[in-house]
């Protein structure tokens, strides 16, 4: 039986905040979370600055919360100009933008002394998601993210910058702690709840946890059907087509028995995940959801499918030193909108050139859901989905600019940020690392019904039947047997 859980949302001010508060973007997700931040942190509009080049819909916004709008692009050459007299001591630089580099923000922060900050992905400067003098594997996400830990250590026990905290990555980090939780409480496996990095990838390793998809389904629709030469989508498109533009990756399980044919690993960094010579845009995978059932997801590059790999990665002593005991293999597997599945299929065969016109769908979208959450694979009860499937219609009743993809967005953007003020000198962190307790607490109101429900399903179900399949029968969790050829 599918577990429910929806908690009504209510006006509480988890806490006053003082300082400035920049935002740097403001396309679905920024105009999407600033009423969020104004219901339920203490915090006046005079307070907040709004920094955006991309003018969509969001002055009109800012002007009725009364919140300074500034269109400005942010560039290499002008970012500490325009953010310099606007940042200091006890302010918070939430950054919802494309094409500014993540790095550049959080160094600045830290640099100043006290400035808080979080994103909900690492972007790159423009180009470093295309370059092509860039090799694949520096294109990847696993290369952002190795170029942001190395922050770490230079800034350890600075002001908190949480790094990657949206939907995706973020949430579905909290998502996959508080599923290994349910699974051994459903297995009876008496353990408590982990507190350590060490602890929960010991959990995972006993509950024979093998893979973990980030498994969503959009189903939401305009009634306007999707024009040629036009990108239609529930989020932002230019970071979907920059996302699907990279290299399909994914962490690389200890159980899986060879790379794939077009696998490869990297030369640097952790080690804990692979790229396929291909895009994202272009990979497809086998996956599950309690609503959708089967269907074929992309395998679309996120922070979260290296992080989790990497944060539940066991090592033991061996000759030589440590080596790797367990890690599951973790990646995305998204079926958007299938207005966003049209736009995919024309820029594809555009050879990922994207269309001059857009289209972002929120006012318009007269039915559907965002179904979305972690799909637990390998264990004793087979598979377990966890996560939340909000509606159109319960998204606009609880906040306002939103659909029911960016309503699963901002609400951890939320949190986050109230995390990052409990927590103020935690230095760089990533999602894997926080309280996911506090995470799903601040949430919950804000994701409609949350589900954790069991399947039998496999990817090897009603397969080879019409059509000869290279599949290994003998463990049904490879990867070769997801993967759509």
């Amino acid at each position: 039986m599918a577990k429910k859980i929806a908690r009504k949302p209510t006006a509480k001010k988890y806490l006053d905040f003082n300082g400035r508060l920049v935002m740097v973007g403001f396309g679905s997700i920024g105009q999407g979370v600033l009423p969020l931040i104004l219901r339920h942190i203490g915090i006046k509009p005079e307070q907040i600055t709004i920094i955006t080049d991309d003018m969509r819909g969001g002055e009109a916004e800012a002007e009725r919360f009364g919140v300074e709008f500034v269109e400005k692009r942010l560039t290499e050459s002008n970012v500490r100009s325009v953010l310099d007299n606007r940042l200091g001591q006890g302010d918070f630089l939430l950054n919802l933008s494309v094409e500014v580099a993540s790095t550049a923000l959080i160094e600045l922060c830290q640099k100043k002394k006290g400035v808080l900050y979080l994103d909900t992905c690492i972007e790159p400067w423009p180009g470093g998601y295309s370059d092509p003098n860039l090799s694949v594997s520096r294109r990847s996400n696993y290369a952002l993210r190795d170029t942001m830990l190395k922050l770490k250590s230079r800034f350890k026990g600075g002001s908190t910058a949480v790094v990657a905290h949206g939907a995706n990555p973020g949430l579905v980090s909290h998502f996959a702690k508080q599923a290994l939780v349910n699974i051994a409480r459903d297995t009876g496996l008496k353990t408590a709840v982990p507190t350590t990095r060490e602890g929960w990838g010991k959990l995972a390793q006993r509950l024979g946890v093998k893979v973990i998809h980030v498994a969503e389904r959009d189903t939401q629709v305009s009634p306007k059907p999707k024009e040629v030469g036009e990108f239609v989508n529930t989020w932002s498109i230019d970071g979907f087509v920059s996302e699907g533009g990279q290299p399909a990756e994914m962490g690389w399980g200890t159980h899986e028995k060879a790379l794939p044919p077009d696998g490869k690993r990297h030369t640097f960094g952790c080690d804990a995940a692979i790229y396929l010579n291909r895009p994202g845009l272009l990979t497809q995978v086998r996956t599950w959801t309690p609503i959708e059932g089967p269907f074929h997801g992309y395998i679309i590059t996120h922070n979260e499918s290296i992080s989790i790999a990497d944060y539940l990665t066991v090592h033991e002593e061996g000759k030589g030193g440590k080596k790797v005991a367990y890690r599951p293999t973790v990646h995305y597997a998204y079926h958007p909108c299938d207005q966003a599945i049209m736009s995919m299929h024309e820029i594809a065969g555009k050879n990922l050139k994207q269309q001059k016109r857009q289209r972002l769908i929120v006012e318009e979208v007269t039915s559907g859901r965002d179904e979305l959450g972690v799909l637990l694979m390998g264990h004793k009860k087979g598979a377990y989905w966890y996560g939340s499937q909000i509606d159109i219609n319960e998204a606009r009743k609880l906040v306002p600019y939103n659909n029911a993809t960016s309503i699963q967005v901002v609400a951890p953007v939320l949190s986050g940020m109230i995390w990052a003020l409990e927590n103020p000198n935690e230095g760089i962190v990533e999602a894997d690392e926080m309280d996911f307790a506090r995470n799903l607490e601040i949430c919950m109101p804000y994701l409609g019904p949350v589900v954790g429900k069991y399947s039998d399903w496999t990817p090897l179900q009603d397969r080879g039947e019409l059509f000869p399949e290279d599949l290994d029968k003998s463990d049904p969790w490879q990867f070769k047997n997801f993967r759509v050829v």
